[in-house]
């Protein structure tokens, strides 16, 4: 792995940046204080947003240690294949998760509570600033559950966490005003291009906040199905995203300043594959989209004995499993061209593929089982599941009318994987709209998890809130919470030991608002009744 060898690397720039930015003739600049405050303006405010945004998802190095090994396994997305990393068993590195935590508090939170002090109230900067809040922190807490929140950003040798469903009240809240100020704010272009994901579009931001809203109102059906509801019917009369490309929320990179996508940072160092899970689905289904989402086991200038196959590895195997697998042919199945570098048979600009951040076609998912819980959403669930394949079939470039309509009519079922446990197939749900509740709800779900990847803490998520697609037990478990991995399954990340250490007194109080289970990795979230 390249974590020690970044870090290392990192200390030897900043050694240099402090040499160099100190030789200098400047005397003006030299004779600044720096300690003291600058005035934040509304020439501040697009610099300000540009970085709140980047940081309110895992970004850049990050990514691998916030999300790919954490989040993207337990939904299954990829296998772990590298021998000496643990977390496919699920043993987490407490050092390694906490990227997924502090980027929040230190480059997301201080930049959006700036805006908030400066923007006039009411307008689009300041609306939009909360919907980035939201975005950032519904990530974090259902990683963990009860976080800091209410008091974030304020100073102190203690910050207070807050339990979970007072958190999602809040997301609601500022979701649901957000919407109102940007109804009428379609036309401006808050932030203008420094606007990572939509370039200064209100109209589309307008969009975004009632389908966050929708997405978050199905998290809590389980816990609050009246709440649910009325989150869910608001959103949707509001207007949630209706057209793919133009409403996907894809947040831009760049090789300017290093801010390159995470996922393309990684996939050349050849440590995870496609999973056997996404095997079983994609294969079963002869989905268009593998060829998207995944590399064949061809040959190339990195694998001259290629094969030619896309196949996937079960979750959690052993170390000793793990030799042996990866070396098997048929096991190699790498992360898709828009994320892979040319010597893997991918794109010469993959470090600047745009990150995922939600998707039009998810949307249309939402609305689907929104529609089976008896909900107005504007739709009936057959229809809206079969529009939401169609959007996910163009946001990834398959434009082909005739065979997304032989797709979505298609009776074809996940397979058995080549895997090396010789699995039997993930589930037996058809793409075809099915007759009964229970394979509609699991067809939903499938389709779904199909079309939000790469985005496995989202995927995740949802996982654990409806379980209504059941993925593979991982093979093996190194956590000793979790002795039975066919009946337990992993619900949450436990608490920072850096958190434990200088936040001690909060951390324990947080702790009785997980409720009987304890802060462990089988404890469920508030949202979580499965």
């Amino acid at each position: 792995m390249k974590i020690d060898s970044f870090l290392k690397s990192l200390s030897v720039l900043s050694f240099f940046v402090l040499l160099f930015s100190s030789c200098t003739d400047k005397f003006d600049e030299i004779n600044t204080d720096r300690n003291s405050v600058a005035t934040v303006g509304s020439a501040e405010l697009p610099f300000l947003f540009a970085k709140a945004e980047a940081s309110a998802v895992p970004n850049i190095w990050n990514y691998q240690i916030a999300q790919n090994l954490f989040a993207d396994q337990y939904a299954q997305y990829f296998a772990c294949t590298a021998t000496y990393f643990p977390s496919d068993r699920l043993n987490i590195r407490m050092d390694w998760v906490g990227a997924a935590f502090n980027p929040i508090y230190t480059d997301m939170v201080p930049q959006l509570q700036s805006i908030k002090a400066a923007a006039p109230a009411g307008s689009a900067e300041a609306a939009i600033a909360d919907v980035v809040w939201v975005l950032g922190f519904h990530r974090v807490t259902d990683y963990w559950g009860p976080i800091p929140y209410f008091n974030a950003g304020k100073s102190g040798n203690s910050v207070a966490y807050d339990a979970q469903d007072k958190i999602y009240d809040d997301f609601f809240k500022k979701l649901a005003a957000a919407s109102e100020v940007l109804k009428n704010k379609q036309n401006e272009k808050p932030y203008g291009s420094f606007d990572l994901i939509y370039g200064g579009d209100a109209g589309k931001w307008f969009r975004f906040a009632n389908t966050l809203r929708l997405r978050l109102a199905l998290r809590i059906s389980k816990v609050d199905p009246a709440r649910a509801k009325t989150e869910a019917e608001a959103a949707v009369a509001a207007g949630v995203f209706q057209s793919s490309p133009g409403d996907d929320a894809l947040l831009q990179k760049s090789t300017k300043g290093s801010d390159n996508n995470g996922l393309s940072i990684m996939s050349d160092w050849n440590e995870f594959r496609m999973s056997a899970s996404m095997e079983s689905v994609m294969k079963g289904y002869k989905d268009p989209r593998m060829s998207v989402y995944w590399l064949p086991n061809n040959a190339t200038k990195a694998n001259p004995n290629g094969t030619g196959k896309y196949d996937g590895l079960r979750n959690g195997l052993t170390s000793t499993q793990l030799t042996e697998a990866v070396n098997l042919p048929t096991a190699n199945a790498k992360v898709g061209p828009r994320w892979s570098s040319p010597d893997f048979g991918g794109n010469a600009n993959y470090l600047e593929t745009p990150h995922n951040i939600m998707s039009v076609a998810e949307a249309f998912f939402l609305r689907a089982e929104g529609a089976l819980l008896g909900w107005n959403m504007n739709g009936t669930a057959k229809s809206l599941y079969e529009e939401g394949i169609r959007q996910s079939m163009v946001q990834w470039g398959i434009t082909d009318a005739a065979a997304i309509t032989a797709y979505i009519n298609s009776p074809d079922v996940p397979v058995a994987p080549e895997d090396f446990l010789k699995s039997p197939a993930v589930s037996k749900a058809p793409i075809k709209w099915a007759s009964d509740i229970a394979t509609q709800r699991e067809q939903i779900a499938i389709q779904k998890w199909l079309a939000i990847f790469p985005d496995g803490s989202e995927a995740w998520a949802d996982y654990r809130r409806a379980r209504n697609f059941i993925l593979y037990p991982v093979a093996n478990s190194e956590n000793p919470d979790i002795t039975d991995p066919t009946k337990q399954w992993i619900r949450r990340i436990p608490f920072l030991l850096s958190e434990k250490q200088n936040n001690k007194a909060a951390v324990d109080a947080a702790v009785p608002l997980l409720g009987s289970g304890g802060d462990k990795v089988t404890t469920p979230l508030w949202w979580d009744k499965n």
